[in-house]
């Protein structure tokens, strides 16, 4: 009876539990044995794979960062001109002008055409040298 007794004690002692931990490397090494190889696991394809293309990088400007400006025109338009005439800057007819800008990443969604300025004044009330740019 002793034997089957130990049988049996050494038969659920090598069956792993379930929920159990499993033998670690650190516990190999520390009795002398080596490490075991690594695990393999496979990444499903489907987790890898994009449903819809990644979206596009945001417009740039070589001149600074784009921007969404409520109004663009020259100074014929009267607004424009009022508000130039105030802060003082000289401009000339044709120069596009930019008034209330936002920076393009502040607002994703501009409602205008965004534009590439090449200098704003009065943190961003009026922005000079506005040029389109297609998104």
């Amino acid at each position: 009876m002793r034997v089957a007794t130990l049988l049996a004690i050494a038969a659920t002692a090598a069956v792993p539990v379930l929920g159990a931990p499993a033998e670690t490397n650190a516990d190999r090494l520390a009795r002398g044995l080596p490490p075991l190889p690594p695990v393999r696991r496979a990444t499903p394809i489907d987790g890898a794979k994009r449903s819809a293309p990644s979206g596009t990088p945001p417009p740039a400007c070589s001149t600074g960062p784009v921007q969404c400006c409520n109004l663009v025109g020259t100074i014929a338009n009267s607004l424009i001109g009022t508000i130039v005439g105030l802060l003082g800057i000289v401009v000339g007819a044709d120069v596009q002008i930019g008034v209330t800008c936002q920076s393009f990443s502040i607002t994703p969604s501009c409602i205008t055409q965004p534009v590439c300025c090449q200098n704003i004044v009065s943190n961003g009330l009026v922005a000079i040298g506005c040029s389109p740019i297609n998104l």
